[in-house]
């Protein structure tokens, strides 16, 4: 984890082949959100992506290194002190040139906050 206690895994289930459900507690009370932004904490969008990669480290259980990002899109601001828990959907393929393509959806409560897609590289 490059930021210490960031994050949180609460679940992670396996739902299909490919896909994970996975729900993370962001810590509200963490050194990023007094400088994004003091008094009003925004989740900012490098760590989502950063999150996004530990989390798909994890369940494939090597190193990754991002290829490229596609289709960002920050849908919903994300405070930590209103909705501290998340659920990432995660569709994750390997292609035959040893890649790793992500397919996430995040979201708080209802609310969509985040759709992305990205390929990484195996270290």
């Amino acid at each position: 984890m490059v930021l210490k206690d960031f994050y949180k895994v609460l679940s992670e289930e396996k739902t299909g082949d490919a896909k994970y459900n996975i729900r993370i507690l962001v810590n509200a009370n963490h050194e990023v959100f007094k400088g994004h932004f003091p008094g009003n904490p925004i989740m900012p969008g490098v760590c989502m992506i950063q999150i996004i990669k530990e989390l798909t480290e994890s369940i494939i259980k090597s190193p990754l290194v991002i290829q490229s990002l596609t289709n960002v899109k920050f849908m919903a601001l994300i405070n930590p002190e209103v909705n501290p828990e998340l659920l990432l959907e995660l569709d994750i393929t390997n292609t035959e040139d040893d890649l790793v393509k992500v397919k996430n959806t995040t979201y708080f409560n209802e609310t969509t906050a985040l759709k992305l897609s990205n390929v990484y590289k195996k270290l």
